[in-house]
């Protein structure tokens, strides 16, 4: 039976409801994988994205909770940059390709020219199915 992003968005609804996100966060990268490997699922939510369309989408936002599932796709490669969630958590999974993604640690909080200076801490590789949690601060 597919797993569709209703039910995605149920579990993670769940999850939330009864744990803190540092006790659940497993669970949600569970279901974000299953997801993920359901190519019905990925055929559903995430299709290629037309010239000029932005690779980003909302696909499901939770009016009791606020967590939203977004669906990134890119036509070619991209480079991201080092960036935090601000006080929120993230889950980054991966529906196909792969993608090299970096962890960063701060050196210099703010400088007299007000940039944040940091450094690369890890560098890894996701694949299909592949999620990664980032705590708030992370």
């Amino acid at each position: 039976m597919p797993y569709t992003l209703n039910d995605l968005a149920g579990d993670i609804k769940e999850i939330i409801a009864n744990n803190k996100i540092s006790d659940g966060s497993d669970k949600i990268c569970y279901f974000v994988s299953k997801a993920l490997m359901d190519q019905n699922f990925v055929v559903q939510n995430l299709p290629d994205r037309l010239e000029g369309e932005p690779p980003r989408q909302i696909l499901y936002e939770d009016k009791d909770t606020g967590f939203c599932i977004c669906g990134h796709v890119y036509a070619n490669e991209a480079i991201g940059f080092p960036h935090d969630h601000g006080p929120s958590w993230a889950i980054y999974g991966q529906a196909s390709g792969e993608t090299e993604m970096t962890d960063w640690d701060i050196i210099q909080e703010k400088s007299s020219d007000d940039v944040i200076y940091v450094k690369p801490s890890k560098t890894y590789l996701m694949t299909t199915g592949d999620v990664h949690f980032y705590n708030i601060g992370d």
